[in-house]
């Protein structure tokens, strides 16, 4: 049995959160000091937030790589050093202490230079990251996640403010925070360093102007100071406007030019399971993303909407074991934006998914959406997304989200390999082998 799981059988439940955090500080110091701190002449950049870490990160280490630095990745999606990037199996973002080591001990081999490291929450509350030498702070956004472990929204942002405060107490690092100036907690985190880059479309000292979208992508300019960057970004959304902002301010603090910072941001030409199209469809689209907590649901609803000429039909579920208060204002933005809704499992755990699913139809029915004409569940995600592809017409967008880049699905019988594009795309290529489509029910 894991030595985790052993321990907290021993120690009562309502004081295992109070003490887990110094178990794991023991073992980042234990195993930074057996390593010989491998993390020790990188500069990491650490980015965090609820969402757009992942996509910000690889835009910053493709933007670090183009302009010819060693640089390192690790993400939710894959880690990795220079151009040798390999998929995360792990379902986590920030690894266990031993692993992390493990990792960082391989980088330094390579010869990594700078490091971009994605960094949650429960990585910094927990003490996982300890020994790390971070040197940039980014924020991306701060919104309703992750309420099941913190418990209060302060704990969860505050958690969050460590890094920067982390970042400000290392003396050989560059003391920088990028901070979204439009996110509500942005003074928290302006407030933790000496030297802060603020960014937005309406606020911040590196703006946004003349954002043309387009369903590849967009292309703005971006002023900051006396200089203009034109940027071109090739992953669709709002949202990755400012995710570029965050990109791009960061190769403004480790001294990129502007040539740099435009040619890296448009070299990146997605990440999988971040708005993935799914070739092959006839006449509709079908697009995976990891989107999970209302914030992303929101803007990227809104941002789709206006584009999509026939119907928009989404599909997603919720976790087990985790923040349960977002289900229903989940299903609830679903209903209201998409012309049909299919709820579906993502990760029950242990968890009764049946009852998870029903958390969310509540919501969804606040919308006016009816169970059976434009409200389907369908607990088998594989099934529900043949379903779903099964009912797109000509015009159509069929929106897949919850799982993203991600190999596995949990269930009570533990993870089981999983595929969503895979998936996603089978379905499609069945319809196209059929000689006849199968007609809506």
């Amino acid at each position: 049995m894991n030595p985790r799981k052993i321990v907290k059988k021993i120690i009562p439940s309502g004081l295992f959160p109070a003490i887990e955090p110094y178990g794991h500080l023991a073992e980042a110091v234990a195993f930074n000091t057996i390593n010989k701190f491998p993390a020790r002449g990188m500069k990491v950049i650490g980015v965090t937030g609820t969402n757009g870490k992942t996509t910000t990160c690889y835009m910053i280490h493709r933007m670090l790589i183009d302009a010819g630095y060693k640089a390192g990745l690790m993400t939710t999606v894959a880690y990795g050093a220079g151009e040798d990037i390999r998929p995360q199996i792990h379902h986590m973002t920030n690894v266990g202490v031993p692993e992390l080591m493990k990792r960082l001990k391989w980088m330094q081999s390579q010869g990594v230079e700078w490091l971009v490291l994605e960094t949650t929450s429960h990585a910094l509350a927990q003490n996982r990251v300890w020994g790390v030498p971070y040197s940039i702070g980014v924020m991306t956004n701060v919104t309703h996640e992750h309420l099941d472990y913190h418990k209060t929204f302060e704990r969860y942002r505050d958690a969050k403010v460590k890094l920067f405060k982390l970042v400000a107490r290392n003396n050989n690092g560059v003391k920088v925070g990028i901070v979204n100036a439009e996110d509500p907690s942005a003074q928290h985190f302006i407030s933790a360093v000496p030297r802060v880059i603020t960014y937005g479309t309406d606020d911040g000292t590196l703006r946004a102007s003349n954002v043309v979208p387009t369903p590849e992508g967009s292309t703005f300019t971006a002023t900051f100071d006396d200089r203009e960057l034109h940027l071109k970004v090739n992953i669709p959304g709002q949202f990755n406007v400012s995710n570029a902002l965050a990109a791009a301010a960061t190769g403004i603090t480790v001294g990129l030019s502007d040539k740099q910072i435009e040619q890296g941001i448009a070299a990146l030409q997605g990440v999988e399971g971040r708005m993935t199209n799914i070739e092959g469809a006839k006449g509709f689209s079908v697009i995976v993303d990891f989107a999970h907590t209302p914030d992303s649901f929101e803007k990227l609803f809104k941002d789709l909407r206006p584009v999509v000429e026939g119907k928009l039909i989404v599909l997603f579920g919720s976790a087990g074991r985790r923040d349960e208060t977002k289900r229903a204002v989940q299903g609830k933005l679903a209903g209201e934006y998409a012309d049909e809704v299919i709820i579906t499992e993502e990760d029950d755990r242990d968890v009764d998914g049946y009852k998870i699913m029903d958390q969310i139809t509540k919501g969804t029915m606040k919308s006016g959406k009816v169970q059976e004409r434009d409200m389907f569940l369908i607990h088998d995600r594989t099934e529900a997304i043949q379903f779903a592809i099964r009912r797109a017409q000509p015009g159509d967008t069929v929106l897949l989200l919850g799982k993203g880049h991600e190999k596995t699905i949990e269930r009570a019988n533990g993870e089981n390999p999983w595929d969503e594009i895979g998936t996603a795309q089978a379905a499609v290529d069945s319809l196209k082998s059929k000689s006849k489509r199968t007609p809506r029910t």
